[in-house]
């Protein structure tokens, strides 16, 4: 239940003293604490799973309108309340980072006692919808909040180095949930779809939180780029990349065009990331390899689609 990063926001002028304060209402300020980014991002990995499953499974997409609404529904409400609840336990150091130090539960504009209620009462809503789809659906839901709740939020992201790695699981979640609620016993492409998330996210959160540096340092988060360095990250976001090179091949009942595309899309990562390894502008390199990464992740998953329908 990662993917795209915090909503920027204009300022104004906030008093005589001439402190800039955010320009929000409750609207925005109830967009920022789900995290919308995220939802809409991990929304196009879900339905690519649910898509798929109705495919392969021969059943029609508008004779199933209902499944595909209570999953789109259910998993984005799970996904919101758990971005709503990294917001409340993460109150404490977004202040200390840039990107985050305008968040509703930074500024006061929202009470943390109502976010945490929030944030629980949209995932038990999310939770009643997918139960209308299966058991499974509901069962995997539950592993990506708990996973990204406390194995990620909680426990990992303030003690271990390895905090992206175990992150990823809550972010390869989505793809199964779409599957599972359409078909409970999840075949190797289901896993095939969780398995390219999970690999995706290493190089694209090691991009940005090079170009974060300082910002994680500051909050004493212990990102790979604070602990290890730029090399050692470069190395492992390399390694990454070459990971996701064979996952296309577990999708070859997509066809001949999806896996050359696949393919090229992992060689052209791969090839930027080389190209540019040795350049001593290591924070323009970082920027190249996060917008490229946001570009392969939307790319990939609409071909999934697009290669059902021709």
């Amino acid at each position: 239940m990662a993917g795209s990063r915090s909503i920027s926001e204009a300022t104004i002028n906030g008093d005589d003293n001439g402190i800039d304060l955010p320009k929000t209402n409750a609207w925005k300020d109830f967009l920022a604490l789900i995290k919308i980014g995220i939802v809409n991002s991990n929304l196009i990995t879900t339905f690519t799973g649910l898509w798929l499953a109705l495919h392969f499974g021969e059943k029609s997409f508008f004779s199933n309108l209902d499944i595909v609404f209570y999953t789109l529904i259910g998993s984005s409400l799970i996904i919101a309340g758990s971005c709503a609840i990294n917001n409340y336990i993460d109150r404490d150091i977004d202040p200390l980072m840039e990107r985050t130090k305008d968040r509703p539960t930074v500024t006061g504009n929202v009470q943390p006692r109502k976010v945490i209620i929030m944030g629980l009462t949209l995932i038990t809503i999310g939770t009643i919808f997918l139960a209308l789809t299966t058991l499974t659906a509901v069962v995997i839901g539950l592993v990506g909040v708990f996973s990204y709740v406390v194995l990620y939020t909680m426990w990992s992201k303030r003690q271990l180095v390895s905090n992206t790695i175990i992150g990823s699981i809550s972010g390869a979640v989505p793809p199964l949930i779409g599957w599972s609620a359409v078909d409970g016993d999840l075949s190797i492409m289901a896993w095939s779809l969780f398995l390219i998330m999970f690999a995706w996210q290493p190089p694209h959160f090691y991009a940005l939180a090079m170009r974060r540096v300082e910002e994680y340092r500051a909050a004493n988060i212990p990102m790979l780029p604070v602990v290890k360095g730029f090399e050692t990250t470069k190395k492992h976001i390399i390694l990454w990349i070459v990971s996701l090179l064979p996952l296309p091949f577990l999708l070859t009942s997509l066809g001949i065009p999806f896996l050359i595309l696949a393919s090229a899309l992992n060689v052209g990562w791969l090839v930027t990331g080389l190209y540019g390894y040795k350049k001593k502008d290591d924070m323009k390199w970082a920027k190249i390899m996060f917008v490229y990464s946001l570009q392969y992740l939307t790319i990939l998953f609409v071909a999934m689609v697009i290669v059902t329908l021709i």
